[in-house]
């Protein structure tokens, strides 16, 4: 082309964050809005990444400070609801075996390290800002702004998350629906002997489970099956979480006592989505959540979306043309990988839900695994 290429990221979460980043590495213009005023308000708790998480990251030129951050380990022990380990099993090294099978973190300053490294990436950023599609040819997306400006570009990237208003807007008609699991959630300070992930299956809850996030803190979680969110008022979270959790025993004791400020629990539902057919139209693409989402059960949302981003990227900046082709290209090649992912990580809690005491649990989530040590 004989004029740079412009690039409109909608939504600065971890797949808009890291495609801007890859974009601008490029040498493209790319300008981010982020509908929030404040661009790290919701980051959440904590998060789990496995190692085709951190090998994005890598790319992306943050993995020394994500490691820095973080807290790596590669086992997870099952134990009981009162805190018997029964079993360690080693975690898949799926970003290949130079980096940690897996690395816990505070979501908040992971948010912070991709918001560091947009900002030094030179692109413009625009907080507090919505776009309202105004039309689209084969050369580009011409958008209003929330802000009263303008613009044009030669490409939008809908990085705006499971409720995207982009996806609705280009007339994808797929929702996210619930699973019927919901999930309690706090950060908490790290007991000394909490050096993995531990999962206790069966208690009042379908899952209790912790990960560390640092060497002093953790996120602390509780799967049961999904509640009327207007029968839980928000006052109430923190009892509420401490009900369930009070039931296990090993480190919970220790965890629960901090169980106390429900503005720092956070109770959502677990969601499935999968856009099919394509995740575009026309200039506008679809990335992260916007084009698909899962429960949590392997870890694997904030990791597919940064694959988005990376993949993405690499066929936008090998490509003389930007087309339908390409698109579609972006999206088999992805299809192929995230479909499994979601369908495992739904199955996993079907079958908890139907209260199935015979499923394979281990081949299902080693077949799955295995599969993401590939190059995505």
């Amino acid at each position: 082309m004989s004029r740079a290429r412009t690039v409109l990221v909608i939504g600065g979460g971890a797949a808009g964050s890291a495609v801007t980043v890859l974009l601008r590495r490029a040498d493209l213009t790319v300008d981010l809005i982020e509908a929030k005023d404040d661009w790290n308000a919701t980051a959440g708790s904590g998060i789990t990444l496995q190692g085709n998480a951190l090998r994005v990251l890598r790319e992306l030129g943050v993995w020394d400070r994500v490691r820095e951050s973080g807290f790596a380990f590669g086992s997870v022990g099952i134990t009981t609801p009162d805190g018997t380990v029964l079993h360690v099993a080693r975690d898949l090294r799926t970003g290949g075996d130079d980096l940690p099978a897996t690395l816990g973190m505070q979501r908040p300053q992971l948010q912070r390290i991709l918001i560091d490294a947009v900002r030094a990436a030179g692109a413009s950023v625009r907080l507090g800002t919505t776009a309202e599609i105004l039309g689209q040819d084969a050369q580009g997306v011409s958008l209003r702004f929330s802000d009263g400006g303008e613009g044009r570009y030669d490409l939008v990237i809908a990085a705006d998350g499971l409720g995207s208003t982009t996806r609705a807007a280009i007339g994808i008609t797929a929702k996210p629906e619930p699973t019927g699991m919901a999930i309690w959630r706090i950060a908490a300070p790290r007991p000394a002997g909490v050096t993995r992930t531990d999962l206790a299956y069966g208690g009042p809850a379908y899952i209790a489970g912790y990960c560390p996030t640092s060497d002093t803190t953790l996120y602390a979680y509780v799967v049961e099956a999904n509640r009327d969110r207007a029968s839980i008022p928000p006052q109430t979270y923190a009892d509420e979480m401490r009900r369930l959790t009070r039931h296990y025993g090993g480190f919970w004791p220790e965890i629960s006592a901090h169980i106390t400020d429900p503005a720092k629990v956070n109770y959502t539902w677990f969601d499935r989505m999968l856009v099919e057919g394509s995740w575009h139209r026309g200039r506008v693409v679809l990335v992260g959540d916007a084009a698909h989402c899962c429960p949590p059960t392997l870890a694997q949302g904030a990791a597919l979306s940064l694959e988005d981003a990376w993949v993405l990227t690499q066929l936008l900046t090998g490509a003389d043309t930007w087309d339908d082709a390409l698109f579609q290209a972006y999206y088999e090649r992805r299809i192929a990988r995230v479909r499994p992912v979601v369908e495992a990580s739904v199955q996993l809690g079907q079958w908890q839900l139907d209260g199935v005491r015979d499923a394979d649990v281990p081949g299902l989530m080693g077949r799955t695994m295995t599969m993401l040590r590939d190059l995505p």
